[in-house]
């Protein structure tokens, strides 16, 4: 993009939530690797965090209004917005894309679109709020399809992910590049030292994350029912979608080793991964879940933490069994149980599997290396 002085400039576009690890994961990668990040911004969303469980006719109206002032805003904004190499339009930005993509065009300049995941395969299937041919799966299939096409490049979190996409919306495969989600280093990193004495002591096993299909909540509730008399206590945080439908399945079953809070501030979780002894990613047996890393398994390696997730191609992408993560069958409770067993009984491979899961955070999962991901991208556009 120019000679060894030049400074790359990049306009970070659109309607995104900057509270998202995603895009601050980015945002600061790409200062970090020293590129001038220019964002043009504004979010209809408030404090809405989980966009699918909006309901009412006037909350929907509500966030219609805003949306058409924020690309109102947007346009106005970009026209102003001085001289940038590139744009990319920031998570979740599928529609963003619509009106970014005649701004780019005017001014010749490359759209790169982080995608993350698809607005379809969230919906359709794996959160089933919609059938394949209904009005709303349609229409994401057409979102994701389109915004997708509109962009010069691509990004998506995992190869398996580019996959989905490739043979899902039928795309070419070189419009699509990885840059994996990682973790922030200035907000997640080891306070503590793994314990090594276990014996007088219960096992903290932790789990957070929204209540959502994907997480497979459900079979790590069953696990702790397995284990409630092995001395191992479990937190989970966290509210959503299946939160009722979890809650009342403890309930039911009496799980009664599991400690239960509905939301922490964000900056308190480092205090809560670095207090635990282990922690799980997810477990959910959705197409979608084979094809995810999620921010809490990057938060937890950069911790230092042994992570226990569930064995999927994504998850083989950065993951050695064994080795820098435990990963075992989806969707089943009894191995979950034998895998919190396994690292509780055996204090070399917990120590092991927390060191090595550290060294593959700092390598490829940090900050800088999410920025370098990020300006690869950029270069190779």
């Amino acid at each position: 993009m120019g000679g060894d002085d030049y400074i790359v400039r990049v306009c970070y576009f659109g309607t995104y939530d900057r509270n998202r690890p995603r895009n601050r994961n980015i945002i600061k990668g790409l200062k970090a690797n020293k590129i001038e990040v220019i964002e043009c911004h504004y979010s209809p969303w408030g404090e809405v965090e989980d966009k699918t469980v909006l309901q009412g006719v006037l909350n929907k109206f509500a966030v219609l209004v805003h949306f058409l002032f924020a690309y109102s805003y947007l346009i106005f904004r970009y026209i102003f917005i001085g001289h940038h190499d590139a744009i990319i339009v920031g998570y979740l930005g599928h529609i963003d894309v619509f009106v970014a993509r005649p701004l780019a065009t005017l001014r010749g300049k490359p759209i790169v679109f982080d995608a993350l995941l698809s607005l379809y395969d969230t919906v359709v299937n794996d959160r089933k709020l919609s059938g394949p041919n209904g009005f709303i799966g349609r229409l994401s299939f057409f979102i994701d399809r389109t915004a997708c096409r509109m962009a010069d490049v691509v990004v998506l979190d995992t190869d398996a992910h580019i996959d989905y996409f490739v043979r899902t919306f039928q795309l070419p495969r070189d419009k699509f590049r990885r840059v994996l989600v990682g973790a922030d280093e200035s907000q997640f990193y080891p306070t503590t030292q793994l314990r090594n004495q276990l014996t007088s002591q219960r096992l903290k096993v932790l789990f957070y994350g929204q209540f959502i299909p994907l997480h497979g909540i459900e079979f790590i509730v069953r696990a702790a029912k397995i284990l409630e008399k092995d001395n191992v206590e479990f937190t989970i945080i966290g509210n959503g979608q299946e939160y009722k439908k979890i809650r009342d399945m403890a309930d039911v079953m009496n799980v009664w080793n599991i400690n239960w809070i509905d939301w922490i501030e964000y900056n308190r979780l480092v205090n809560y991964i670095n207090e635990a002894d282990i922690v799980l990613g997810i477990f959910g047996g959705s197409d979608k879940a084979k094809r995810v890393i999620p921010n809490k398994v990057f938060q937890a390696i950069a911790c230092k933490k042994p992570i226990i997730t569930g064995d999927s191609p994504a998850a083989r992408e950065l993951f050695r069994d064994g080795e820098n993560a435990l990963l075992c069958h989806v969707g089943d409770p009894r191995a979950i149980a034998e895998s919190i067993g396994l690292l509780r009984d055996n204090e070399n491979l917990r120590i092991k599997i927390g060191f090595n899961g550290y060294n593959t955070y700092l390598s490829q999962c940090n900050i800088e290396a999410i920025g370098n991901q990020m300006l690869d991208v950029l270069i190779w556009r």
